[in-house]
């Protein structure tokens, strides 16, 4: 085993205990109690690697999904974005846990306003339609779209802030794709929603690829069970339990940027993460329109944070989750007990009576939870963040580890994440002590897994890399 290898799996162990130190683990759906009241703002998943699309390992792509367990069929109004929100991902180049680049989203809605004559001639009357689809769309003919949804993109970079734009037509504002109704509306829903793919323009002269919108969630997770007291055999078999996931769609941010333009000369490791924000003050209209709903006055909070998988749900106490939420990764020391003395293996031991690792305090998963795996991922930041090496060459999608570092294939997680990458299943064995010794954690070496299998072959080998959604009818 090579030097790096070893040093990576490492650290791998260690930072995978901090954050994800759970038997069971969904990703961050509906992770912490404020989200739960304001789903539109719930990042489920964060996702950063160098792009595996074949000729296009110069560049890395940042996928933010947000909106939790979408149910297909979930009309008549489906899943439009906050216009009152930002969304945002946030890049640390230089390893001051602060951001020196945010792509900021930000989303409205335009009512078309379809009305129909509706009595006997001489006695009509135009009425507005119920429903925001009124007949089948297609790549080239949205005219049965009821209302547009529309996103653009802000570049912020200290005080200044660059309104990004379409590279081939110079518009700011960016069509987003109508969610997926059915097979009768869509007759070719991944067609539609391939013309939704931009190139962007950016400062210096480099172009970046966007989408937003809906997609196939990605993640795996036997959910219901694992929050049942662990309610499943963690011993296995792998792909014995099913996906409690594989119902449900996401609303995924999906950017590709070059190297040239991520990469701080001389550091090839970045770091980033997801937030929402919404204006402090939130009013409810006596009179709502369409439009105007509500009003929001006041700087923006943010009320979701999400970078590493399994972080909040499962290593942050209850009564801090929604504080981890508002935070940023430059304050996470404030959080560090939960890091020095995570409390789930414990839950573990007497859920299913094999032994805790009893390495106490953790100081040095602090460390490497904290600042990256040394020799893999460390760039010198303090906080919790999801990093990638860009140095590292991308794997193709089908010799993918789906045990990431951990199974020998150094651009999986904890290098980045991809979405083929079975963290529930790292999770579980590194939590339990599989990289420590045994005299610290005696059940180190058994194979723990959640039974939900996922790999690379769940996700497409090209931009934007997550699937077609789910139809809500046949």
């Amino acid at each position: 085993m090579n030097s790096l290898l070893r040093t990576s799996l490492t650290g791998l162990a260690l930072i995978s205990a901090a954050a994800a130190s759970s038997a069971n683990k969904p990703s961050s759906h509906r992770e912490a109690p404020l989200i739960t009241e304001m789903p539109k703002l719930d990042a489920t998943d964060f996702y950063m690697f160098t792009s595996y699309e074949a000729g296009r390992s110069d560049f890395v792509t940042l996928i933010a999904n947000y909106q939790p367990l979408q149910d297909p069929y979930g009309g008549p109004n489906y899943f439009t974005m906050d216009p009152e929100a930002r969304y945002e991902i946030h890049v640390d180049r230089n390893g001051d846990a602060q951001p020196d680049m945010t792509f900021r989203f930000r989303f409205d809605n335009e009512l078309r306003d379809i009305a129909l004559p509706i009595g006997p001639a001489g006695n009509q009357k135009l009425v507005a339609v119920p429903l925001r689809n009124v007949a089948p769309i297609t790549a080239t003919d949205n005219s049965g779209l009821n209302e547009t949804e529309w996103f653009t993109i802000e570049l912020v970079q200290g005080n200044s802030v660059t309104k990004l734009r379409n590279a081939d037509t110079g518009s700011i504002r960016f069509p987003k794709p109508y969610d997926y109704v059915g097979t009768k509306t869509f007759p070719d829903y991944a067609a539609y929603a391939a013309r939704h793919v931009y190139n962007v323009q950016l400062p210096g002269g480099g172009v970046a690829r966007v989408f937003a919108g809906q997609r196939k969630d990605p993640f795996v997770v036997n959910l219901g069970e694992a929050f049942d007291l662990i309610n499943l055999n963690p011993l296995g078999p792998v792909n014995g339990e099913q996906d409690d996931l594989a119902d449900a769609n996401v609303t995924s941010l999906v950017l590709e940027l070059p190297k040239s333009f991520l990469v701080a000369p001389g550091q090839p490791v970045i770091g980033a993460w997801t937030t929402a924000s919404l204006p402090r003050k939130r009013m409810l209209s006596a009179t709502p329109t369409f439009q105007s709903p509500t009003s929001e006055v006041g700087p923006f909070v943010q009320v979701s944070r999400l970078s590493s998988p399994l972080v909040n749900e499962l290593v942050i106490g209850l009564k801090d989750k929604n504080l981890f939420n508002a935070s940023k990764p430059m304050d996470d020391a404030q959080f560090a007990d939960y890091v020095t003395h995570p409390t789930l293996p414990a839950l573990i031991e007497v859920l299913f009576g094999v032994p805790a690792p009893t390495l106490f305090p953790r100081t040095d998963l602090v460390q490497v939870f904290i600042t990256g795996v040394p020799g893999l991922t460390a760039n010198g930041s303090f906080g919790e963040m999801l990093r990638l090496n860009t140095s590292i060459a991308p794997t193709p999608r089908n010799q993918q580890s789906n045990l990431g570092v951990l199974g020998g294939d150094l651009a999986g997680y904890p290098n980045g994440r991809r979405p083929g990458d079975d963290v529930v299943d790292m999770s579980l064995r590194v939590v339990m002590g599989v990289l420590l010794d045994p005299s610290v954690a005696p059940a180190g070496q058994l194979p723990y897994t959640d039974g939900a299998f996922v790999d690379a072959s769940f996700t497409d080998d090209t931009f934007p890399y997550l699937r077609t959604p789910l139809p809500g009818a046949q």
